[in-house]
């Protein structure tokens, strides 16, 4: 007789269908975690990069604004209307961006604000105002790429296309692979290239 007692296959049975359960339940949380995680990241960039093209859009309709009134002579529209335009927006970017990102904005923005200010050449009588105002002018766009470089040090945004395969690469590669296979045989095994020399002898 078996000396393994009446209750020992139903306790392996129940531990192995216990074991089995909680590897299901361990998968199902890992899984939750990763789909999670990759909706948060998703959402993050997202997030972001929704404010930043909005700010973006801002101030460059603000520069062409102010660049077409400055070419035609004529006076921009107040600081307080730029503001109001400029105001959701730039929030949304100090709420959500990083230091380097928020520090880039800010310096547009208070650029910006500036020309709309008492740098206004229509506000100053002279020419040396209307000079400065033009020298800022200028600067913007300048400003503008180094806020566009910062967010996209933060989004990880490569502006190089990804490598592509090419003619010579396939080839290359191909030749690669052949030389790592077991190379031909250039002569029989055993001696028979002595014995095929012999019959051609004997002909």
């Amino acid at each position: 007789m078996s000396d393994i007692p009446w209750w020992g296959l139903p306790l392996v049975a129940a531990l192995f269908a216990l074991a089995g359960a909680a590897t299901v339940q361990l998968t199902t949380a890992r899984n939750d975690y990763l789909r999670s995680r990759r909706r948060r990241t998703r959402r993050w960039y997202e997030e972001r990069t929704t404010a930043y093209v909005a700010l973006l859009a801002v101030f460059e309709r603000d520069f062409y604004r102010l660049r077409t009134a400055s070419d035609a002579g004529e006076k921009p529209v107040p600081a307080l209307v730029y503001l109001d335009e400029v105001a959701p927006a730039l929030m949304q970017v100090r709420l959500l961006a990083s230091g380097p990102v928020r520090s880039a904005a800010l310096a547009v923005h208070l650029l910006l604000q500036k020309l709309h200010g008492d740098m206004n050449p229509a506000a100053v009588i002279g020419v040396e105002p209307q000079i400065h105002f033009r020298e800022l002018l200028t600067q913007v766009p300048l400003i503008m790429q180094q806020f566009e470089a910062a967010i996209r040090d933060e989004l990880r945004i490569e502006t190089m296309p990804p490598m592509q395969t090419t003619v010579a690469d396939a080839d290359l590669r191909g030749r690669t692979w052949s030389k790592l296979r077991r190379p031909a045989r250039s002569e029989p095994l055993d001696g028979h290239a002595d014995i095929r020399q012999d019959l051609s002898r004997d002909r």
